[in-house]
Parts: C-alpha cells; structure tokens; sequence
C-alpha cells in the first residue's frame, strides 16, 4: 500500500547510519533461523518427508514485493488494478497509466536499498521453520506443506490454489501474514480465493478453512515485546528512561475506517498487549504511516509525531513496525531512512533506532506453528468476526468471500 505515495524499499539492511548493525544482525537471525528449520521432523528424514503427498496445505497470505527491479512495473500494475484495495474513476485506464508512470520513481528507490523486496525470502524462511514444527506437533494432519500466495507479484494467489489442487491437498488453510485484519489486506487475499472458485463453479477438491485474525496471540505478543526489550537496551543507560516507543502501523483513510474496518482495534489491541508484557515500561503512542493524497487518513502521522515529539524536548525515539511481521518497504525504506535517517537528523533527534522486525525468529516460526495447530484442533472454518461485514460495506464481493469461508465444513 505504501506505494501508492513515493515509498518502495526492500533488502535486509537497517539504513545507512548503522550499517556494520545491519550486517551482523541479519546473518545472526539467518544462521540462527536456518538451524531451526534444517533440524528434521521426528522420525522422518528430509527427503521422504519431502516425496509424501501433503495432507495439510498452509496458503501463506500476503501482499508481496517485487524481487528485481523489472518486476515493479507489473506489481504496481496489479496494485492499481485490485478494487479491493482502491477504487479508482475508470481503474481499467487509469490504473495502467499510473503504473506506468510511477515505475521509474520506484525503481530508483528500490536501487538505493538494494534492488528488491526480501519479503518472499522471509516468508519462505517462516513457513519452512512451521511446517517442520508442525509435523512434530500434529502428525495426524501431517505432512503439511507451506504455499505462498502474494496478491501483487509471483507466486500470485491464484497460482499458490492451482499448486495446491495439484498436489492433491486434502485439508486446506489460508492463513493471512498480516496480524491484524483490514478488508484491504487480508479481505483482497480472501476476495481472491472466493473469485478463483468462482469462476470455476464454486467448488474445490480440498476442506478449506481460514486464520482471518492473530492480533494477540501469545507468541506473537511475546515476540515484539523480546525485539523491542533488545533495541532498548542498544540505547545510552542515561536515556533509555526517556526513550517514546512509537508503534506505527500502515494507515488507512478515513473513508475505509468509517465503514467499519476494524484494523484499528485490532492493532490497538496488540500495542496493549505488548505494553502489558513490558509492565509499561516506557510511555508510548500508536502512529500511523504511509498516507497518501490529500483525502482524511488515520493519524497521527508517524513522520508528524517525531516532529511533535522533537519540538517538545523528546529526542530518544524507538519505532515498533507492530503491523508488519517482516522487512519490506515500510520498514527498510520508510521507516529506516525516511524518518530515522533523513527526518531524525532535521528535527535534531538524538537517538532515534527501530526494533527488529521478527523475520528469522524461531520464536515466531513456533508462533506461526501454533496458531495452525490450534486452528486445526478447533474444527472451525473461521473466526466469528469474519462473518460480520463491515456495517456501511460497498463492497459486495466481502459478504460472497466471507459466506464462501463460514460455509466450508473442514
């Protein structure tokens, strides 16, 4: 979404101004995450595992990011193409026009950072570490088998369902990567699967059901709280008292959340969790960042609230991606050099650093692990807020998807 304003980003580095960090802290988490996820399933070696038929298929949702520079174009084609994301005046026109015209911006922004988005890595990287739990943790739905499904570049959604239909899953999860449900998010990747089958005639030779949802999940929870107790501790002794954690999560305008979105709470719900877990231990505030255009957008604004901040004495900032589970655009690039780089050395900041994203973690492979495992366990097609549409919805096509959801029979 960030795109949609002159903000596109990628590869595994903090930002300039600490760069020997980046380095060292992104293999520590690759040869960390890679001696979780090479460690074979109890009583199966990696190769028979790998040659048995997928029982459990898990489709891992997300927005995704162009890898190379010559994929911006199509992805942002795609982006300005999904009415369930934006509704533009003749999208079929001027979609492709804006696409078109924005690629070469992106594609130098993607270039200063390195080249491309490291979010398929990432997500690779988690659903193997979860699947290898995952056989451990429940045989009887073994072997489980992981799925990417990107809305925006390959594998697209709609070729992850074909995969899987031809590997002959029998028991199928989609399972949203964003925490926190928006109708622009998670509901576009649920739209997509809903439309697949559609225009198919409805119906699939696996037992679909969906995690919609995750906002205050143990681990989950766990997790931020140990990232930001760690970049606390890189700040001088003398300051970390007076550091302001700034959570900040990708807006939405004004027009989504008057319909009823409920991504707000959802992500208020997880600050407060977070900040229960670290007994509140500095003061803090919920920001919002990416707006774009000049219609109403959810604030306050991240890059205002450093600058408010600054202006009234509190220079030691921590930003939190609290909505983002991994490096992309609007960790890398935005929150990185944007506002830490640039704007921190404008507004006189003294230390301004951001908290890991959770990338290789194997703490959140286990969270991931577990929320399937639960999911399993329930027998529930979904979650009872994914039944309730929006109250001022305009969107027919939600109350198709979710009905398509609530109906399947896992």
């Amino acid at each position: 979404m960030a795109v949609l304003g002159s903000r596109l980003m990628f590869q595994l580095a903090r930002c300039s101004r600490d760069r020997s960090w980046c380095i060292s802290t992104q293999y520590r988490w690759q040869s960390t995450a890679a001696a979780a996820v090479k460690k074979p399933a109890v009583g199966a070696s990696p190769q028979i595992r790998e040659s048995r038929k997928p029982k459990t298929g898990i489709l891992m949702l997300n927005m995704g990011g162009p890898e190379k520079l010559e994929d911006v174009h199509d992805f942002l084609f795609r982006l300005f193409m999904d009415r369930d994301l934006m509704t533009l005046p003749v999208q079929n026109k001027l979609a492709p026009f804006i696409a078109k015209r924005r690629t070469p911006k992106i594609q130098e922004q993607y270039s200063k950072i390195g080249g491309g988005s490291p979010i398929r890595m990432w997500t690779t990287l988690q659903g193997e570490g979860m699947v290898k739990l995952l056989d451990e943790m429940s045989p009887e739905t073994a072997p489980h088998k992981f799925y990417i499904g990107f809305r925006y570049v390959h594998p697209l959604t709609e070729e992850a369902i074909e995969e899987m239909e031809k590997d002959g899953v029998e028991r199928a999860v989609a399972f949203t990567q964003y925490p926190q449900y928006s109708c622009s998010t998670t509901g576009s990747s649920l739209n997509a699967i809903y439309r697949y089958y559609s225009s198919r005639g409805g119906k699939s030779e696996m037992s679909w059901s969906v995690i919609d949802r995750w906002p205050t999940h143990p681990l989950l929870i766990e997790c931020f709280a140990e990232h930001i107790k760690k970049e606390l501790d890189a700040f001088p002794a003398e300051k970390r008292d007076d550091v302001v954690i700034l959570f900040s999560a990708h807006s939405l305008p004004m027009s989504v959340v008057n319909r009823g979105d409920p991504y707000p709470q959802e992500v208020g719900a997880t600050v407060q969790r977070v900040m229960e877990r670290l007994k509140h231990c500095n003061p803090y505030r919920l920001v919002w960042q990416s707006k774009v255009g000049p219609m109403p957008w959810l604030g306050p604004q991240t890059d205002d609230t450093i600058k408010g901040l600054c202006q009234r004495g509190k220079k030691n900032i921590m930003l939190v991606p609290i909505a983002f589970t991994s490096d992309h655009i609007e960790t890398l690039h935005e929150l990185d050099i944007e506002y830490s780089q640039v704007l921190g050395e404008e507004c006189g900041v003294e230390n301004i650093r951001r908290a890991e994203s959770l990338n290789g973690n194997p703490l959140f492979f286990k969270a991931l692990a577990d929320l399937v495992y639960t999911h399993l366990k329930s027998k529930e097609p979904c979650s009872r807020q994914l039944t309730l549409r929006c109250p001022m919805c305009v969107n027919p096509v939600c109350g198709q998807a979710k009905a398509f959801f609530a109906n399947q029979k896992p």
